[in-house]
């Protein structure tokens, strides 16, 4: 059985769908805005929507970084460049002591 291996400070984000009508995501640092039909959450790996009809949140724990939603999916995307939090974070401080 293969062994993960995670090195500690780096981020952490899954998304997992299953059967189109639920959907586990981990990573997540906020909830921006959600109604029934769009989501826009804040991940370690960047802004997600999600878009459906009859979404309502099952599980909301931003202390373990999780969020779990119901309904039935349309679409999921990356809001912005990809790029994590932390590797953000680098570059802004690299630039202000260059």
């Amino acid at each position: 059985m293969a062994e993960e291996v995670f090195l500690s400070g780096a981020p952490r984000h899954e998304v997992n769908l299953v059967d189109r009508n639920t959907l586990d995501v981990t990573g997540v640092i906020g909830v921006e805005s959600f109604d029934s039909e769009e989501f826009l959450l804040q991940t370690e790996c960047g802004y997600l929507g999600v878009r459906g009809s009859n979404l309502h949140i099952k599980t909301l724990d931003l202390e373990q970084g999780r969020v779990a939603i119901n309904g039935e999916f349309f679409e999921m995307n990356y809001l912005d460049d990809g790029t994590s939090r932390t590797e953000k974070t680098k570059g802004w401080i690299g630039r202000l002591f260059r």
